[in-house]
């Protein structure tokens, strides 16, 4: 017997988002009639309401606390439903298969699913994708929202303790592409909220991290080095996902910034680290940066036979470009258009291929 589920997402000013995102929802819901979607709005000004009117079965207003949790919990307060997904006005489901979903709730009743998110940003000149999974489904009986800012699903029982689980649950979140000016508001915004929780927990290394990114969404890479230096000064797990993400974005703002000789401090933490081929990239450019080709070369051959990539392109395309480069700053530009032509629809390929080719 299927198990209804309610989808609840919280809004301001989406309307750039809000409709795809609703109708992702109801054209891979629409043989379930157990699946109602409930949107909070935290006082849009646009026309986000009246679009979430098309699709959702209730559309409610909260009034902005400056609390991420307050208003995820009052959503979760108003469905109709035990069972809860969690989106983002911003994503977009791409895949859900509602057979395996039912199936997983009936063998995990009392713990959190996680769901792909396919982040998308601008990177090298291309639409690039960094894929996620985030706790964002559970049973309401259980499960609830603390924190202001990036908030966290805590047990009611046992605090942040449990168990999860992937289910087959696959959305795009597009909200990380557009212009700086379009981002920046909301780096703002965000930034507010965690300096407040740095000053109650000033020796918490993830608010660290979350001001980085924040800093890093608008390519301010002086000032998210700066907050993922004060992070990684703390024991933190390199096993855990998000310290995997800093440690790469860390080391690009280092190489942003100038500082190409001290990104190779990273040689010492390499075999925490080497796992991804996204780190195996960023040392490549690292070592590209300080003029050790050799040393380059061998981690972008690393890369492309390395199975985990997290973000498009670094166990493909983009190591075989900078082999490319380094073969055309040694001179084979035979070599060198060899590899830029195994890119693909690269830009920075393709920009090669008619530059060397003219």
């Amino acid at each position: 017997m299927p198990y209804p589920v309610s989808v609840c997402i919280i809004a301001k000013n989406e309307e750039k988002h809000i409709e795809k995102c609703l109708s992702s929802i109801r054209s891979h819901t629409a043989e379930s009639a157990d699946f109602e979607i409930i949107v909070v709005d935290t006082g849009s000004t646009d026309r986000t309401k009246a679009l979430a009117a098309k699709y959702a079965d209730k559309v409610l207003d909260f009034t902005w606390v400056n609390d991420f949790s307050a208003a995820r919990n009052y959503s979760v307060a108003q469905a109709s439903h035990d069972y809860i997904l969690v989106l983002d006005s911003d994503e977009i489901i791409t895949r859900l298969d509602m057979d395996q979903l039912n199936a997983l709730m009936e063998t995990h009743p009392e713990a959190v699913g996680r769901i792909a998110i396919d982040n998308h940003y601008l990177s090298n000149q291309t639409d690039t994708v960094y894929r996620d999974r985030l706790g964002r489904f559970f049973n309401r009986t259980f499960f609830h929202f603390e924190s202001p800012i990036h908030e966290q699903i805590v047990h009611r029982q046992t605090g942040l303790r449990y168990d999860s689980y992937d289910v087959p649950i696959l959305v795009d979140h597009v909200g990380y592409l557009g212009s700086i000016e379009a981002l920046r508001p909301k780096v703002e915004r965000n930034n507010t909220l965690l300096f407040q929780e740095l000053e109650k927990d000033p020796e918490n290394p993830y608010l660290y991290f979350q001001i980085g990114q924040s800093y890093n969404m608008i390519y301010d890479y002086e000032k998210s080095y700066q907050y993922y230096q004060k992070a990684l000064a703390y024991d933190v797990d390199p096993d855990a996902e998000w310290v995997q993400m800093m440690i790469i974005a860390y080391a690009n703002a280092l190489l942003h910034t100038g500082r190409e000789a001290e990104a190779l401090q990273l040689e010492a933490v390499y075999d925490a680290f080497a796992s991804t081929a996204d780190f195996l990239c960023i040392m490549g450019r690292i070592y590209l940066a300080n003029g050790q080709y050799i040393k380059a070369m061998m981690e972008f051959v690393k890369a492309i036979h390395c199975p985990v990539a997290r973000e498009s392109g670094t166990n493909s395309f983009i190591p075989t470009y900078n082999i490319g480069l380094i073969n055309e700053m040694m001179g084979d530009v035979k070599t060198a258009l060899t590899h830029y032509r195994n890119c693909g629809d690269f830009p920075m390929a393709v920009e090669k291929i008619k530059e060397l080719t003219k």
